[in-house]
């Protein structure tokens, strides 16, 4: 989307409202998409990934303040589509808004960089985006459905830490690809094609049949994800556990393969500590890599800049055969 419309005409009232509609675009259609899966936890549904917060987040990151106006208009499209509207239901609008929003001024203010090239910067993103600034969404989604009577007071925190891992779990896996997206740059490096295409048919093959199997497999989706880590760092990471996320999802909701002869209560246990187990290797990994590759490249540049600086020193000594 950035890389699209530029800053300068965003900050037109034309350019603005364009900014506002594709930002409450995005989010409704991550709504849409996350709502395809759904898990029933005492009655509560809720879903396992939900995407619009890492969109939410994401945009806040790229663009600041101004798209709240966007993601409280996706948010409202978003439950206008599922329910009816009455007063309760701003509490949850106003819990989805501010949740992105406070997960934003978090990291903004620990000096997050959008790049991720540093472990520090996962870590923000892991403990301050996601574990923390979700709090408040999960909080007032259950706490309003104790509050109305649509769920029981003892139900409450298998409902909540449901809420809570889906929302955060939107933003471990979502917002590390829209910020990769938005530094692409055509034509791509195609230098080891053949080694993604191997890659993904391994990925394609293996994934699908670790997580309808009904032997529990899910251990082997890890060495993957190392593969994906070590060989093309975030894109290949994140795509990797994007893929396994929802075909784990997909498995838990049809109560298949590992997910199978479990409660409800015991599908949302699983399901939730694999995919945020996952999520957690793939972005920490790939942090420490891109940062270990950086720091390499800054030491190769500073070794060459002091050789070509001794080089020329050299040069200049008469001792050393130079010009006095």
């Amino acid at each position: 989307m950035a890389a699209v419309v530029r800053f300068e005409e965003l900050r037109r009232p034309g350019g603005y409202a364009l900014l506002t509609l594709a930002v409450a675009g995005g989010y409704f259609g991550a709504g849409r998409l996350g709502l395809l899966r759904e898990l029933v936890v005492d009655g509560a549904v809720f879903t396992p990934i939900w995407p619009p917060t890492g969109v939410a987040v994401a945009c806040l990151l790229i663009f600041g303040l101004r798209v709240l106006p966007g993601i409280a208009l996706g948010a409202l499209l978003v439950i206008m589509s599922i329910t009816s509207l009455h007063p309760t239901v701003f509490v949850i609008l106003v819990g989805n808004t501010l949740a992105p929003a406070c997960a934003y001024l978090m990291l903004r203010r620990v000096g997050f960089r959008t790049d991720l090239g540093r472990l520090r910067d996962g870590l923000t993103l892991v403990f301050l985006g996601a574990l923390s600034a979700m709090l408040i969404s999960a909080t007032c989604g259950a706490g309003l459905l104790v509050l109305t009577g649509r769920l029981a007071a003892h139900s409450f925190w298998p409902v909540w830490l449901g809420w809570w891992v889906g929302d955060a779990m939107g933003v471990l896996i979502v917002t590390p690809l829209l910020l990769l997206l938005r530094t692409v740059r055509l034509p791509l490096d195609l230098r080891r094609w053949k080694e993604a295409l191997g890659l993904a048919a391994a990925i394609g093959v293996i994934v699908p049949l670790v997580t309808h199997n009904r032997v529990s497999l899910l251990f082997l989706i890890y060495p993957l994800l190392i593969w994906a880590a070590l060989r093309f760092r975030f894109a290949g990471s994140m795509l990797c556990a994007l893929f396994a996320s929802v075909m784990a999802t997909v498995a838990a909701t049809q109560e298949t393969g590992p997910f199978a002869d479990l409660t409800h209560v015991e599908v949302m246990m699983k399901l939730q500590a694999f995919n945020g187990t996952m999520a957690f290797t793939a972005l920490l990994l790939s942090a420490v890599i891109t940062e270990q590759r950086n720091t390499r490249i800054s030491v190769e540049n500073a070794c060459q800049e002091l050789a070509e600086v001794l080089e020329h020193l050299t040069a200049g000594d008469p001792r050393q055969g130079g010009r006095p």
